[in-house]
């Protein structure tokens, strides 16, 4: 894999796959390995994956392990992430599975519908106008909503899925009301939440749902996540989900 100035490959494991990143940029982190794990562990199907703000690819990667999936398509709004996730599909082999779209989510429209069984998404967690900004632009917009908001991932996440088809979305839980007000509004049925914790007897700082277009009303509250034991190691169900044991 051929990385220019300012770029690393990182081994990520996962059958030895490896992705270009660029350091001065955003760059991901455990919310997106657990997300494909959540999605892997759950989608009924996932044999069509979309991946909205797939930054560099990393979810489709991941999941590209994970799951059988024969196609996985990550839209991304950066053409220069674009670029990047690209040349992580071909470094990887996966060309084949994994293709990339450089678009905004407001642009997916009924040209996708209900092209996908499954769709995962990392939106950015601050709401516009809120929290700090970070002045660089690619940190900037995959932390706020500055080109897309949760809405707008929603709704492009309903477009994209067929009748009962599996929604994963990885978030903060102060954005719990938002996930569920919007996902009834455009027929997403949240089914499934699980609480991610620094640690057992923490808050809650990362929360995963599972919603279901035009699902039935039941949601079950799933057993939380500890990321780390008292020794400040990983526990055994990151290590896990790492696929480190």
């Amino acid at each position: 894999m051929k990385v220019f100035e300012g770029e690393r490959i990182d081994d990520i494991g996962f059958g030895n796959l490896k992705l270009i990143q660029n350091t001065a940029d955003f760059c991901y982190g455990i919310d997106a390995v657990i997300l494909a794990d959540f999605a892997a562990q759950n989608a009924r199907k996932a044999r069509r994956i979309a991946d909205l703000g797939t930054g560099t690819g990393i979810l489709p990667l991941i999941l590209s392990h994970k799951t059988d999936a024969e196609e996985i398509t990550g839209f991304e709004v950066r053409k220069c992430s674009y670029e990047i996730a690209v040349r992580n599909a071909q470094g990887n082999g996966l060309e084949d599975r994994i293709r990339f779209v450089n678009a905004n989510v407001k642009d997916i429209d009924e040209r996708y519908l209900g092209t996908c069984d499954t769709v995962t998404m990392n939106p950015p967690y601050m709401e516009s106008g809120r929290g700090i900004v970070n002045p660089d632009d690619g940190k900037m917009i995959a932390r706020h909503e500055i080109l897309g908001t949760l809405e707008d991932f929603m709704r492009a996440s309903s477009v994209l899925l067929e009748h009962r088809g599996d929604l994963f979305i990885v978030h903060r839980p102060s954005r719990l009301a938002d996930i569920f007000c919007i996902g009834r509004s455009l027929k997403l049925e949240p089914k499934a939440v699980k609480m991610v914790k620094p640690r057992e007897g923490d808050a809650a700082n990362i929360v995963l749902v599972h919603l279901v277009k035009n699902g039935g009303k039941q949601l079950k509250v799933l057993k939380d996540l500890n990321v780390y034991g008292r020794d400040n190691t990983y526990t055994d169900d990151i290590i896990s989900i790492y696929e480190r044991v």
